[in-house]
């Protein structure tokens, strides 16, 4: 099980970093931050009801949707308040480094997420782990450009991003290794709390956050294209 969750991890922690490195060198214009985070929008949208939602409805659990679900929207509420506070506490380096720390706390639910795919099944989570990879890059080159942006060093900026692919990582394998040992129905439960989880990050973060510039139609169509790139490989394989 810890090979299987290690190489289904290899992906996205290479993405953050790399992400990061390119970004602590030279961090892309808001047009192209734009494009990317509506092509990841698409993808981690389109695995969601792919692999999440069809996998749920096939369950027929209703008790275990509906706690699961709960929790994880309201997990991923408590840490949007909590990355408000931190935006308004504080400055420069002091504010970046705030930022830095819920980023973990999202990629870390992230890695739950591609832990809880592969051991409870849904779609083995291949589909998810992709979709995430996209996603995790533009972490990776937000918060390096954050970092760079209030003084830290390329190297501290490097390192933030390698910090965030550990806490995937580690996610991953604990979530996995976790969920692997528990009942149906509390796997149920975990596979709903990941599918809310990552459809607060498409609807409240990465659009959200897309939605800052001015869209061109390409942009739009960037997440269309990813919806049906996942979709196409999920009839594929």
């Amino acid at each position: 099980m810890i090979g299987t969750l290690l190489s289904f991890t290899v992906f996205p922690v290479a993405a953050i970093v790399l992400g990061g490195v390119v970004a602590a060198f030279r961090a892309p214009g808001p047009g192209l931050s734009s494009a990317i985070q509506h092509f990841a929008a698409g993808a981690v949208f389109s695995a969601v009801a792919a692999e999440l939602v069809f996998d749920l409805l096939n369950r027929d659990k209703l008790v275990p949707l509906l706690i699961g679900f709960t929790v994880g929207t309201t997990l991923m509420l408590l840490i949007k308040l909590l990355t408000q506070k931190v935006e308004e506490s504080g400055e420069g380096a002091q504010q970046a480094a705030g930022i830095t720390a819920t980023s973990a706390i999202d990629v870390f639910v992230d890695g739950l997420v591609i832990g809880i795919g592969v051991a409870a099944g849904a779609g083995g989570g291949l589909l998810l782990t992709i979709a995430l990879t996209l996603e995790v890059v533009f972490l990776g080159v937000a918060v390096s450009a954050q970092l760079v942006g209030g003084g830290a060093s390329r190297r501290k900026a490097i390192a933030a991003a390698v910090g965030l692919g550990l806490a995937l990582a580690v996610g991953a394998v604990g979530g996995g290794l976790v969920v692997g040992g528990l009942s149906g129905s509390v796997q149920d439960a975990l596979i709903a709390f990941g599918g809310a989880a990552l459809l607060y990050l498409v609807t409240e973060e990465l659009l959200v956050e897309a939605h800052e510039v001015r869209e061109g139609p390409l942009m739009t169509a960037s997440f269309f294209a990813a919806f049906l790139l996942i979709l196409a490989l999920e009839i594929v394989a």
